[in-house]
């Protein structure tokens, strides 16, 4: 019988019972209701079922079932928040002026400038005291107002891919003063406004909010939301790109899966995700971990004194449960939205964490994260590049994004100039073995 890999792979991989502590929010289908959409579902867009593209019946209705707030429009992303980046800034694109950005956005966010061939300010940042991760930009009071004469959007990462928020809203009105719109991504946020979680941007009166539904509520990978305010500019122009950066056959199993995951949503009761929550922290503390909680109580950020973060993932993944991401000092969780009635098996998670042998973990000399937090200009010209050791670039002008993955943000922009610490970086992640967006065989592409 011929062999199908990634059949075979996955068969193998849930014999094993794994425990999912990451996206997506349906937990290996064990919270929420996906289960009741079977595969014989997935049709196309015949008779009775409308047409995604031209929404004028069952998937109009279907749509506004999404809705959050009474100022926007809820448009179904069959491509992933992705798709809904990449459409408002395409919207944007023609005409003079720069995008005004934070450090840590998406590499989504630089695909799209590249895209079209733009610029843009970088704002400088902040450094997380609690995961040494970028936080956010610096507060929108030490902005210079002409950073942003030339500034035709704003665009924002809310939360960080930690679960840790900033004044969002100080910059959202700082720059409609300017009479500058603003593009939220706020794909881990998905599940802001319910009780005891942050508040949404939707609130703030961001003109585009992009949400991966799929990262924290029970919906399939790939399925996201994009709210457009009634009053935003270009709005027009947004949902025409939205029609060219999507699919034109729309999966009916993912749209009726957002249905699902909004219907999960708005009848949330978070009382018992804050009942599990505590039990799991107990857990955790009482092996010994380190558990920082951050803004967003859906995830935690779990360390072992004087252990790197690779070496606590690999504890966890030999009990078969699987985290989100893992960096030198932590590694991440995502929760499950627990809820009455939810599959997931928190007993044994309960009986694999208190069975860690903690003892095995080794001491380790952790070295201080280096990120680059002064502002700066982002330039997507096209440029000839070539191939060299990254060891030799010192000096050259880089020519692709430097980005470990997870999270996908690049730590070093194309265009930037390579320094010696930038060289230090890139060893200190290749020791742990850090997959690199960017590095191919120990090589960078810089500029001719």
């Amino acid at each position: 019988m011929t062999r199908l890999p990634l059949n075979d792979q996955l068969q193998s991989f849930f014999r094993n019972k794994p425990i999912s502590l990451h996206v997506p929010g349906h937990k290996n289908m064990t919270i929420g209701d996906l289960d009741q959409i079977e595969g014989y579902m997935d049709i196309t867009e015949i008779t009775g079922f409308d047409d995604l593209h031209e929404a004028e019946a069952i998937l109009k209705e279907s749509m506004k079932t999404l809705e959050k707030h009474s100022d926007y429009e809820a448009v179904f992303l069959v491509n992933g928040t992705t798709s809904g980046i990449l459409s408002v800034i395409q919207a944007f694109s023609s005409g003079e002026g720069v995008y005004v950005m934070p450090r840590n956005m998406h590499k989504s966010v630089f695909n799209a400038l590249d895209l079209s061939h733009q610029r843009a300010h970088i704002l400088p940042m902040c450094q997380s005291r609690v995961t040494s991760q970028y936080q956010g930009p610096q507060p929108a009071s030490c902005a210079k107002i002409n950073d942003f004469k030339q500034a035709k959007l704003g665009i924002f990462t809310y939360p960080n891919y930690y679960g840790e928020t900033f004044d969002i809203r100080s910059w959202i009105d700082h720059l409609h003063q300017l009479d500058v719109p603003v593009l939220i991504d706020e794909a881990h946020g998905a599940h802001f406004d319910l009780e005891g979680f942050p508040e949404s941007t939707l609130n703030m009166g961001a003109d585009y909010v992009v949400q991966s539904f799929h990262k924290s509520l029970p919906a399939f990978t790939m399925s996201s939301v994009i709210y457009i305010h009634k009053d935003a500019k270009l709005r027009h122009e947004v949902k025409r790109y939205l029609t060219q950066f999507q699919s034109s056959s729309p999966s009916y199993l993912l749209m009726a899966g957002l249905e699902r995951a909004a219907q999960f949503y708005h009848h949330y009761d978070s009382g018992i995700f804050f009942e599990k929550r505590a039990k799991l922290i107990g857990l955790l503390k009482g092996k010994g971990f380190d558990v920082r909680e951050v803004d967003d109580p859906l995830k935690l950020v779990v360390r072992y004194p004087n252990v790197t973060g690779y070496d606590v993932k690999r504890l966890f993944e030999e009990s078969h449960i699987y985290v989100e991401l893992d960096d030198m000092y932590q590694v991440l969780l995502v929760l499950p939205l627990w809820h009455e009635g939810d599959r997931f098996n928190f007993e044994l998670l309960s009986q694999r964490i208190q069975a860690f042998d903690t003892s095995r973990l080794e001491p380790a000399q952790l070295q201080a994260t280096e990120l680059y937090l002064d502002g700066g200009a982002y330039y997507s010209e096209r440029f000839k590049t070539l191939e060299m050791p990254y060891q030799d670039a010192v000096g050259c002008v880089l020519g692709q994004h430097i980005m470990p993955y997870p999270p996908g943000i690049p730590i070093l922009f194309k265009g930037e100039i390579i320094t010696q610490d930038m060289i230090k970086l890139i060893r200190h992640w290749l020791s742990f073995d850090v997959r690199i967006e960017g590095l191919h065989d120990g090589k960078i592409k810089v500029k001719e």
